[in-house]
């Protein structure tokens, strides 16, 4: 039966970089990583040769595989503590911000763009602030450096090749289904290798399934008595409006961070991933759930800048499953849109009435996600979750004249899937022994860098014990 050190499932950012820094700090620990998905070099989405999203069998290639869903969305770093989930909550803020200055100088020594955007504090920078105190809302300073989805894409492909050189195991095309635990020690995992199911062991289990397995793992932490509590679930809706209404604000700021707590629920609201002259894009999940995102590329453009607008939702008792809640929004939408995502404008939204395909055809803002189809997004969005986002694209409008107008198309379904949080100590440490779990699965954190982050963390920790 094989035996490693340290079995790593999910290579994504904080899967990698458990991996990467063990190996910088010089660990010989015998390290597999499992992964459902392919290689960078086989991660290829039919649809821009073919022109829409064609549901790839036995999973999304923009979500599976090396590298993870974020990277091949629009490859944004945000190099603030601020940014990115709770994990500063569980380590302290300056150990954050540390771990974000060292875990982007990695980032930098495999070919990241070294210019960050968002760091000028003009007057310019002021002015839109000033506006945002008056709408109620809050800005958020946090630089980015964007990597892009292409640029991602040969990052990720050096930190693959130089892992596997390095002697790090990769077994792709493997799903992880089970973890093995007895007596409250995690002692490896069960894998499916094509039809065969097998034990593999090992002394630490790493679980970095990141946003797609977090219902996975949610099932897992039920069936072992994993110690966790219900988090939260963001829904929402993908926000496209034409360049020339976001051009201060990317040109300042590139990203754009506004929180707000809009009347009368006072949910929180946010601004996510903005993508200045971005695509809107398609990704579909196991069970065939198809959800909106964002695209940016660092050399093609499109004329339209898209954002999500993301509301966040806490449970308690009586109920306590927070993404399965989500997964039905996101199904009841995709029955509308027959399978694909649904899109429609914001006038329309305030008139009471669907958007036609020929209204968009007439419209100045035309769809980048061009198999989108028209409709009525309100009659699958929960009545809290729409009057939130639709005073908080108003109060956005304070902010950025034009954001709220007729025109501007609002796609939906936007989910994000955050794992019930996993109880965990400052060395990430489950209440099963030899088991970890990081980045968005865990439920600590939202993002590229801060699971890169909580990966670096992780790596030490593991070459500790050597």
């Amino acid at each position: 039966m094989p035996k490693y050190d340290v079995i790593i499932v999910g290579a994504g950012p904080a899967g990698i970089f458990t991996a990467l820094e063990m190996l910088r700090l010089g660990a010989k620990q015998k390290i597999l990583i499992v992964e459902k998905g392919t290689s960078v070099a086989k991660r290829h989405c039919p649809k821009a040769q073919v022109g829409r999203c064609v549901n790839c069998k036995p999973y999304c290639h923009i979500t599976t595989g090396f590298s993870g869903a974020g990277a091949f969305s629009d490859g944004k770093l945000s190099l603030s503590y601020e940014v990115g989930g709770d994990l500063p909550s569980l380590i302290g803020e300056t150990a954050a911000e540390d771990l974000i200055r060292y875990t982007d100088s990695i980032y930098l020594d495999f070919g990241a763009d070294e210019k960050i955007e968002g760091i000028n504090q003009t007057e310019e920078v002021k002015d839109i602030r000033r506006r945002a105190i008056r709408a109620g809302l809050k800005l958020v300073d946090c630089p980015i450096r964007h990597l892009g989805t292409e640029k991602a894409h040969d990052l990720y492909l050096a930190i693959e090749e130089h892992l596997i050189a390095n002697g790090v195991e990769i077994r792709f095309g493997c799903e992880c289904v089970n973890l093995l635990i007895a007596d409250d020690v995690c002692r490896g995992v069960i894998i499916r290798d094509g039809e065969t199911e097998v034990e593999l062991m090992a002394r630490h289990t790493v679980v970095a399934t990141g946003r797609r397995g977090a219902d996975w793992l949610e099932r897992i932490c039920a069936e072992h008595s994993i110690a966790h509590q219900p988090g939260t679930v963001d829904i929402g809706v993908r926000v496209e409006v034409r360049n020339e209404v976001m051009e201060t604000v990317n040109r300042v700021l590139y990203e754009s961070k506004l929180i707000g707590y809009p009347e009368p629920y006072k949910n929180k609201v946010r601004t996510f991933c903005q993508n200045p002259g971005g695509f809107v894009s398609q990704e579909n999940y196991d069970n065939d759930l198809a959800v909106v995102n964002g695209h940016s590329y660092k050399e093609t453009k499109s004329q339209n800048t898209n954002v999500a607008i993301l509301c966040s939702h806490n449970f308690n008792q009586p109920f306590n499953q927070p993404i399965a809640y989500a997964q039905k929004v996101g199904e009841l939408t995709n029955m509308l849109g027959a399978g694909h995502i649904l899109v429609q404008r914001f006038g329309d939204i305030l008139d009471g009435k669907r958007t036609w395909p020929k209204e968009l055809a007439q419209s100045n803002v035309r769809p980048t996600l061009v198999d989108a189809v028209a409709g009525d997004i309100t009659a699958a969005m929960p009545y809290r979750a729409m009057t939130n986002i639709i005073r908080f694209i108003q109060d956005v409008d304070q902010v950025v004249p034009g954001f709220a107008s007729y025109e501007t198309l609002l796609y939906s379904p936007e989910l994000k899937f955050y794992s019930n949080r996993v109880k965990m100590d400052e060395n990430l440490n489950t209440s099963v022994a030899g088991l970890h779990c990081l980045g968005d699965s865990s439920g600590w954190t939202r993002g590229l860098m801060m699971a890169s982050v909580m990966g670096v963390l992780m790596g030490r920790q593991l070459a500790k014990g050597e």
